[in-house]
Order: structure tokens, then C-alpha cells, then sequence
């Protein structure tokens, strides 16, 4: 999924993931994975997908500041 936010293009594609995080069982409609990616420049964001009951029923990617990675690392237990 590409995705411009604020003239800066974020790509799965062509970006590295570095950890991945899912809720529920596959097929459940509360169910939803969170997918940390890392530019090739540095910059971190946020791939989510879900269940149509999930907090993230349709996919999408979200910035999240460098300072806030180790915190989305710890707090889903990596």
C-alpha cells in the first residue's frame, strides 16, 4: 500500500518491516494487525488492517514519530 502524508510517499512495498502485530484469529470481524514499516530515509509509519468490527476496517497507514517506536515496540510486547 503506498500512501502520501504531508508530501512524504510511505510504501510497504519498498520499506522494511520491523515487527508486526495482530489481534484476533484470521476471518475474526474484531480482529486487526499493525504492521511498524521503516523508510529507506529513516522515517517510521504504520500499516493497519481489520475486520470490519475492529478498530481498523478499512486499511491505511498512520506516521508514528521516531521518539514513539520503542514505546509502540513494548507496549504490543516486542
Amino acid at each position: 500500500m503506498k500512501k502520501v502524508i504531508c508530501k512524504v510517499e510511505y510504501d510497504t512495498a519498498n520499506s522494511e518491516l520491523v515487527a508486526k502485530y495482530t489481534s484476533g484469529e484470521f476471518g475474526d470481524a474484531a480482529g486487526y494487525e499493525e504492521s511498524l514499516y521503516k523508510t529507506a530515509e529513516g522515517k517510521y509509519f504504520i500499516y493497519v488492517n481489520g475486520g470490519a468490527d475492529s478498530a481498523y476496517p478499512e486499511e491505511n497507514i498512520k506516521r508514528i514519530a521516531q521518539g514513539k517506536v520503542n514505546e509502540w515496540l513494548s507496549q504490543h510486547g516486542f
